[in-house]
């Protein structure tokens, strides 16, 4: 992983699979895996959040998918995963933010509960009482303990993801993804304001958390979707105005408090934003989305930024690890590797969650994939 990091070959290309939900694996395939691999687990949930869906994941099965990575993670408020435990079933989701998730089907959840969708002004803002207590120690209860034994095992990276959507990810959450889209366009002065008040929050969670860490973490973890499946969310000179300053600032924040690479997931096709996370300070971008617009062109994508950033996931999860063969997915793995991993710079993941649909065999295919090919040199 730190030759990788360094832009060097290692001896193989690392695998990263299961220190946050972004390169995490859904309940229903991990079970599926515990029992393909005769391993006995219990069925926890990342974050404790059955809610998210994603499995916590153990460590039998973290080593028979030969991940070189492992997580350290934040929770809510103990209040909030008390309130949350002990309320009626298929009822409403609610976080220590106020924004929460409405059950729509038998275990599907969706976020429809926002608290200043109709909010305007920055009073408004400033008026609401849910704004999160950042500082409860019980958010970060488990950070230190978890990290020191992580460090003094020696064995795996350690990347750190605190549990916070970030700014616009965030402001969505609490306004719905239509209204704040709609107000970066016309009312851009509450915009700003409210992106303001999310990173504030964001930096005081990130300043307690990192002071846990201590210099126990490789790897920080953030992210904000920015990609469709075929452009920007937003326009560039959008995201340059409103959006960038807030990240590079975020960015900045995180770097004056530790060494750690800062790993930052954005969905879809980013391909004409990845300039400019190479100079606000990213260091590892993910999912690679191969199924979205420019991203799409490995080779390009490792001919003109493959020195500069380091390039982690590629594996597509839309269509190659729920629809192939195994060996389907062994050749799509192959081919990845041997595009992005020439000179070191490349760590292979799923592209997002690795849901449902996939079979655990194609998720044993993929990392199987990787201790065939993906030994050093190609």
């Amino acid at each position: 992983m730190l030759k990788a990091l360094n832009h060097e070959e290692p001896d193989r290309v690392p695998i990263v699979i299961g220190p946050n939900n972004t390169t995490g694996i859904k309940m229903e395939t991990y079970r599926e895996l515990k029992q393909l691999e005769g391993i006995e687990a219990p069925d926890e949930y990342l974050y404790s959040w059955p809610e998210l869906g994603t499995a916590k994941l153990d460590e039998e099965t973290l080593k028979r998918l030969g991940s070189d990575v492992r997580g350290v993670r934040d929770l809510e408020p103990e209040r909030i995963l008390e309130l949350n435990r002990n309320r009626e079933p298929g009822s409403d989701y609610v976080d220590s933010w106020g924004s929460g998730q409405v059950m729509t089907g038998t275990g599907d959840w969706y976020p429809g509960i926002h608290p200043l969708a109709d909010a305007e002004t920055v009073g408004e803002i400033e008026e609401y009482d849910g704004w999160p207590d950042m500082t409860d120690p019980t958010r970060v209860e488990y950070v230190k303990e978890r990290a020191e034994t992580l460090a003094d095992e020696g064995e795996y990276a350690i990347m750190a993801t605190p549990w916070l959507l970030f700014p616009l990810e965030r402001a969505f959450a609490m306004q719905g993804m239509d209204v704040f889209l709609g107000n970066l366009v016309k009312n851009p002065e509450f915009a700003a304001a409210l992106l303001g008040k999310i990173t504030e929050k964001c930096k005081a969670l990130m300043d307690v958390f990192l002071g846990e860490l201590g210099e126990n973490v490789d790897i920080i973890g953030i992210g904000d979707d920015l990609g469709t499946q075929e452009s920007l969310l937003i326009s560039p000179r959008t995201y340059r105005e409103i959006l960038k300053p807030i990240h590079a600032g975020y960015i900045d924040f995180i770097k004056e408090r530790t060494d750690a690479r800062v790993f930052f997931h954005t969905d879809g096709d980013v391909f004409p934003l990845i300039e400019d996370f190479i100079e606000i300070g990213v260091d590892i971008l993910n999912p690679i989305q191969t199924s979205a617009g420019k991203m799409s062109d490995l080779e390009k994508l490792k001919r003109q930024f493959g020195t500069e950033i380091v390039l982690c996931g590629g594996i597509d999860t839309q269509e190659v690890l729920p629809n192939g063969s195994p060996e389907d997915v062994r050749r799509e793995v192959r081919r990845v590797m041997e595009i992005m991993g020439a000179g070191g710079g490349y760590m292979v993941s799923a592209v997002h969650t690795i849901m449902e649909e996939v079979p655990a065999e194609n998720v044993l295919a993929m990392v199987d994939a990787v201790r065939e090919f993906g030994d050093y040199p190609f």
